[in-house]
């Protein structure tokens, strides 16, 4: 079961490290975020950022057989994943204010 798990996450950080290096080599990001971001460098170091700090907490965290005795990594890894999750947010365009305020404003 374990294999399984640490095949499937070794795949999707590849995957997303591989879409963070396009996106601050090239400024490209995947379809369907194209209409979202405005700063694609930024959405790129952000994906490379969440790809490391989700590779170090899974691969030292738990997925790691015998338990580790260093619990402080996984938790540096979830926190860089976290990090590189709100640099992506960094990166998209402002939304639309809510119906609640341009109601307001028309009255």
């Amino acid at each position: 079961m374990y294999l399984f798990l640490r095949v499937a996450m070794a795949v999707a950080v590849t995957g997303l490290a591989a879409i963070g290096v396009a996106g601050v080599a090239r400024g490209w990001t995947p379809p369907w975020g194209r209409r979202k971001v405005l700063r694609p460098k930024l959405w790129g170091y952000g994906s490379l950022l969440a790809a490391a700090g989700m590779a170090l907490f899974a691969f030292l965290g738990p997925l790691v057989e015998p338990r580790p005795t260093l619990y402080a990594l996984p938790v540096i890894g979830w926190c860089g994943f976290m990090a590189g999750l709100f640099l992506q947010n960094l990166s998209l365009r402002p939304g639309r204010r809510g119906g609640d305020a341009a109601a307001e404003t028309s009255a």
